[in-house]
């Protein structure tokens, strides 16, 4: 289990977050078995993957004495609004580097206020300059810009996944370890590749992992997670492999027959269930039960990685990287 937060703000918190075997009757019928494990109940401002990927790089911040903390994302960012809590919660000050620029002077959307209303400054950059800065993140001469620009900053990248962060993931197979064989696949949504690469690296041998990308044209993830594995194991693992036929037109898309299917699961099991990552990785485990990916006998546990919205579906556009 993960040692506890950094500050008592941020307690408590539910961990190990509990499983749930779900009676699927599709499911049933190819074969396959489907536990749910709840990682959005884990803490109600920093919930899910944002917690296990948020609380180790929070650690080495004020370890290394930083008092701020600077990320990135897009206008309805997870991320950045769990970014935001944390730091606030921690003392710390924050900064959301925020994608389109157009923003800078609309009225302010319901994600990006909640970020403000925990303190957090958001600088507004063009698509262009974000992707710029994003890709040459790790270089000396951007480091020296978002210095120059906001201080001193412990820098988070968009989607917060780094090598830390996916240690901070492997503890989702972690509390899962004693109950995992051959026959389990850990199934969870994918936008930057973090959570599936602390999955795969954290699983008992013979277990597998799937990923469920919900971008459009995200083949590039692949190899972002042979970069984690690199950076935070100093490996490669051979246990997991990223489905790229279910991510429902592109990022924040939800077509007519996911947002059917996501309301039917809803009204079955009496859960809600977000719709750009957590839907379609449900969608995708259904449609693949059966199959030589998830064969007859294969139990699923698929990890609920973060709660709704508190507002419906927000189409933000094909260029959304995150997760």
């Amino acid at each position: 289990m993960p040692s506890p937060a950094p500050s008592p703000a941020l307690l408590p918190v539910r961990l190990p977050s509990p499983v749930l075997t779900l009676s699927e009757p599709r499911l049933e019928r190819a074969g396959v078995e489907l536990r749910l494990k709840r990682d959005d109940v884990i803490h109600p401002m920093v919930p899910g993957n944002k917690w296990r990927k948020l609380v180790p790089n929070l650690r080495a911040a004020l370890a290394e004495g930083h008092t701020r903390l600077l990320t990135f994302g897009g206008a309805y960012s997870n991320h950045v609004r769990a970014v935001a809590a944390a730091a606030a919660a921690c003392g710390l000050s924050s900064v959301g580097v925020i994608r389109g620029d157009e923003l800078a002077h609309a009225p302010r959307n319901w994600s990006l206020r909640q970020a403000e209303d925990h303190g957090m400054d958001l600088v507004f950059l063009d698509r262009t300059s974000y992707r710029g800065m994003l890709d040459t993140l790790d270089e000396p001469d951007t480091r020296r810009r978002l210095a120059a620009g906001w201080g001193r900053c412990y820098v988070l990248p968009e989607g917060g996944s780094n090598a830390l962060a996916a240690r901070g993931a492997a503890e989702i197979a972690a509390e899962l370890r004693t109950d995992t064989g051959p026959r389990d696949v850990v199934c969870c949504a994918v936008g930057t590749g973090g959570t599936l690469a602390g999955i795969a690296a954290g699983l008992h041998p013979g277990g597998r992992a799937l990923g469920i990308a919900v971008l459009r044209g995200a083949s590039y993830l692949d190899g972002a997670v042979d970069r984690v594995h690199d950076l935070g194991w100093r490996r490669r693992f051979g246990n997991w492999r990223i489905d790229h036929a279910h991510h429902g037109g592109g990022y924040g898309r939800v077509p007519a027959d996911l947002e059917a299917f996501a309301a039917d699961f809803e009204d079955r099991h009496g859960l809600r269930i977000e719709r750009r990552y957590v839907a379609k990785m449900l969608r995708a485990v259904h449609d693949l039960a059966g199959t030589a990916t998830l064969p007859p006998g294969t139990r699923v546990t698929a990890v609920i990685t973060g709660p709704p919205d508190p507002v419906g579906p927000v189409h933000e556009g094909p260029d959304r990287r995150e997760g």
